[in-house]
């Protein structure tokens, strides 16, 4: 087909798109755009929503978690070239970029019950006969987990966490100097063996409850999604919310040849043992333990009273590694750009798992490299981007953000002047749109979920993601929040790789994906398979491509936005509420003086800020586009808006954490992936560090007051672009 033979089919494909765009997608504006370029915008980007494709997705699928590839092995580098051949045949300009990182490997790892009867824990995962591919599986262990050879009674932790700590005090129960068996839920897994070891544990357990993700939730794989018998959780352990990323190279890219620390000097490797175990293994266990009966909200669905210890049951504990450096391969896309090239468009999905990785991450990573040779398939139309679009495959984000974390490290200058959003992706499944991240970008995440259809109802997948916000709201915010006509985006804590451009490097970002209707039951399992996901999860692929047209429309409006579309009264609405609940936390707190005053004021700054910013941007509709981009103070004003969400950082970090740079949102210290709004005032409130919290207050008030400053700057800049 010929070039022109080629334009004239698109036209009409065009036609029958915009024809069915959803209610209101056609309204004459578009956030960043004059209204002389709206029409052709659309165009561009109701074109680009008919490329991807369900049957390619099921492709990418099979071929990528068609065998265990773990990072640092050669199954894993295997992947990244595999998607790198993909990427090229795409027509994309595609490269490996390769780091090395500490990534220990399991020697040894043995669990006995020594008394008051012995067991000898089976720690594997057997092979289903209905899926044959549960058979190629890695060894169940805890990444970052400690060395060690200990015997010692055992305790039952609930989940944990450190309010189920102070419970076994009250209980007159200690953990010192015995093993804890702790199961998953509640909080992220790190933090269990973090705080077992800081209340005198000398080794960790993590069992997955069937009351959590087992047959008490439903049918067990094979004959449903939820997680059988003897089916464990792997996975990091890292102490991430001190940093993620290469233990022994903390804010720096860790490179072959490069200065590494010491890894005994590392403050993100964990001092004591821990394993991950099936519920089969722990039933054992728990039904030789005695000692106080568990209170009622501790108890599981195992058939067994829950007792918390400590003892008769013992166990003898040996965990063994291989410590050294193994090869990450990051698999990284460049599309260049036109007139503006020096600002960066980032999307990225990791490729590593633990196993298959089916649904965690290939079902994102598969959705990934749909947008891209979506983007792929524009440019052989001759478009091309104004703004230069990253895309990138990470490696090693399960053991710890390594790929991601190491490559944002290294760039760390060039990302800090350039980049101007981040766009991250993970495992998907199907249900409806979840989004979180940067409030500046919340406006244009809700016009372009306005404009992209559900698969099942035919529906702007809009309206479902802003109704199940809404009912996730605590009960006393929903009548708020449904006053509020926004899809309001969640604060991001951690636990992907938006993690490092966003805390670390205190860039815009964003995090998308469906979910809510495909069940949990074998992550970080070797059931985590295509056969389980095509049974259980996004069976037909439709919401991954249904992400990949909505990954797309972002990345596309993002790159050719004459002005990018950030809008700032939305933060200052966001900030507000955390201000509020600040304020009754501090006043629930006797001998807290914790003032929230300067923060309130600079938050009422920064909203006069953007209503300024807004009245200004009321004018660029009217603009014409050609002179527009023929300004020079677009470049300046283009400029403030990418450096704005820097404001919110600081060189020094946040209190016993400093790779944390983010004064708004940072996992809590004790959640892991948890996000914590304004950490320092929020956590120095929580855990009675008053004077650490009244630093936070000058902290956040400066940063608020110096975004406030620069969105007046971009309103002035504004102006006179459009005048």
């Amino acid at each position: 087909m010929t070039r022109h033979v080629r334009t004239l089919a698109l036209i009409v494909v065009l036609g029958v798109t915009l024809a069915n765009l959803p209610a209101g997608a056609q309204s004459p504006s578009l956030r960043g755009f004059p209204n002389d370029a709206v029409a052709a915008q659309r165009q561009r980007e109701a074109q680009f929503r008919t490329f991807p494709d369900a049957a390619r997705l099921k492709e990418y699928m099979e071929a990528m978690a068609g065998e265990s590839h773990v990072a640092g092995q050669p199954s894993s580098k295997k992947v990244a070239d595999w998607a790198l051949a993909k990427f090229k045949s795409f027509g994309l300009d595609a490269r490996i970029e390769e780091f090395e990182a500490m990534m220990p490997w399991p020697l040894e790892t043995s669990v006995e019950l020594v008394a008051p009867e012995r067991y000898t824990l089976k720690i594997k995962e057997p092979v289903l006969p209905e899926d044959p591919d549960s058979g190629d599986q890695t060894p169940l262990y805890n990444a970052y987990s400690g060395d060690g050879d200990v015997t010692g009674e055992v305790v039952y932790v609930n989940y944990g966490m450190p309010a189920d700590f102070e419970r076994l005090k009250q209980l007159g129960v200690s953990v010192k100097g015995r093993i804890v068996l702790a199961r998953y839920g509640a909080g992220w897994r790190g933090i269990k063996p973090k705080v077992a070891y800081e209340n005198g544990a000398i080794g960790c357990l993590i069992y997955s409850d069937p009351r959590d993700d087992g047959f008490f939730a439903g049918d067990v794989y094979p004959a449903g999604p939820y997680r059988p018998e003897f089916g464990a959780q792997r996975g990091s352990v890292m102490d991430m919310p001190i940093h993620p990323g290469d233990p022994i190279t903390p804010g720096w890219g860790s490179e072959a040849g490069g200065r590494k620390n010491r890894r005994e000097d590392s403050q993100t490797i964990l001092k004591i043992p821990v394993l991950p175990i099936a519920y089969g293994d722990a039933l054992p266990i728990l039904r030789q333990l005695k000692g106080p009966v568990a209170p009622q909200e501790w108890r599981g669905a195992l058939p067994v009273t829950y007792h918390v210890g400590p003892g008769p049951a013992q166990l003898h504990m040996k965990l063994a590694f291989e410590w050294k450096n193994r090869p990450l391969h990051n698999v990284m896309v460049t599309i260049p750009g036109t007139t503006r090239a020096d600002e960066w468009v980032i999307f990225g999905n990791h490729h590593d798992a633990w196993v298959s990785g089916a649904d965690d991450p290939i079902s994102g990573a598969s959705s990934l490299m749909e947008t891209a040779r979506g983007l792929g398939e524009l440019l052989r139309t001759g478009w091309r981007p104004q703004r230069t679009i990253k895309i990138a495959l990470w490696d090693g984000e399960e053991w710890g953000l390594l790929g991601s974390t190491e490559w944002a490290e290294k760039n760390r200058v060039e990302l800090r002047q350039k980049a101007a959003v981040y766009i991250n992706t993970d495992s998907t499944g199907k249900g409806w749109l979840n989004a979180g991240g940067s409030h500046g970008l919340q406006q244009f995440l809700n016009e372009v979920a306005k404009e992209v259809n559900d698969p099942r109802t035919g529906r702007p997948v809009f309206e479902e993601a802003r109704r199940r916000a809404i009912l996730g709201e605590p009960e006393a915010n929903r009548t708020a929040a449904d006053a509020d006509p926004s899809f309001r985006l969640a604060p991001l804590g951690s636990g992907s790789d938006f993690t490092p451009f966003l805390q670390h490097l205190t860039l815009s970002a964003l995090n998308v994906s469906f979910g809510g209707e495909s069940p949990g039951g074998v992550y970080h399992s070797a059931y985590d398979t295509v056969k389980w996901y095509q049974t259980y999860s996004d069976t037909d692929y439709t919401y991954g491509r249904t992400l990949s047209q909505i990954t797309g429309t972002l990345i596309l409006r993002l790159a050719d936005a004459p002005v990018l579309p950030f809008q700032f009264t939305d933060t200052a609405d966001t900030l507000m509420r955390y201000v509020g609940e600040l304020e009754k936390l501090a006043e629930s707190k006797k001998d807290s003086k914790v003032d929230m005053k300067p923060v309130r004021a600079a938050v009422e700054k920064l909203r006069d800020a953007g209503r300024a910013f807004e009245k200004a941007y009321g004018s660029l509709g009217r603009a014409n586009t050609a002179s527009l981009l023929g300004r020079r103070e677009l470049q300046a004003l283009n400029q403030l808006l990418i450096t704005s969400e820097r404001k919110l950082g600081n060189t020094e970090g946040l209190p016993r954490r400093e790779w944390f740079k983010h004064q708004i949102y940072a996992p809590g210290f004790y959640t892991g992936y948890g996000v914590k709004t304004m950490p320092q005032i929020r956590e120095g409130l929580e855990e009675g560090r008053y004077t650490e919290a009244q630093g936070g207050v000058r902290t956040v008030s400066a940063a608020v007051n110096a975004l406030a400053t620069q969105v007046d700057q971009a309103a002035q800049a504004l102006q006179q672009v459009v005048k």
